[in-house]
């Protein structure tokens, strides 16, 4: 599982890459968040707002959340799904 959040490098996007690592952490996965501050990537995706949340380069969350429990539902989410396809 590929975990990345995207952002401008302000300090709402550092706080969701902080909350991510956090919520990575508590899951025991053993998974590096990664943090890219490239806007030009974050548009060549088509979105307008930043930071996003990325898991296997797919956007799962755009703009900021505080709420961990949703952060790691979305990893949970994604990682269940990664280990049941065929």
């Amino acid at each position: 599982m590929k975990i990345q959040v995207l952002g401008s490098g302000c300090t709402t996007c550092e706080k969701l890459f902080e909350l991510t690592k956090k919520a990575v952490l508590e899951l025991g996965l053993d998974i590096e968040v990664e943090y890219i501050a490239d806007v030009q990537k974050i548009v060549t995706m088509g979105l307008m707002q930043s930071p996003v949340l990325l898991i296997n380069d797919k956007p799962v969350m755009v703009g900021f959340s505080s709420n961990l429990e949703k952060i790691k539902n979305l990893i949970n989410h994604h990682n269940v799904s990664e280990n049941t396809e065929l």
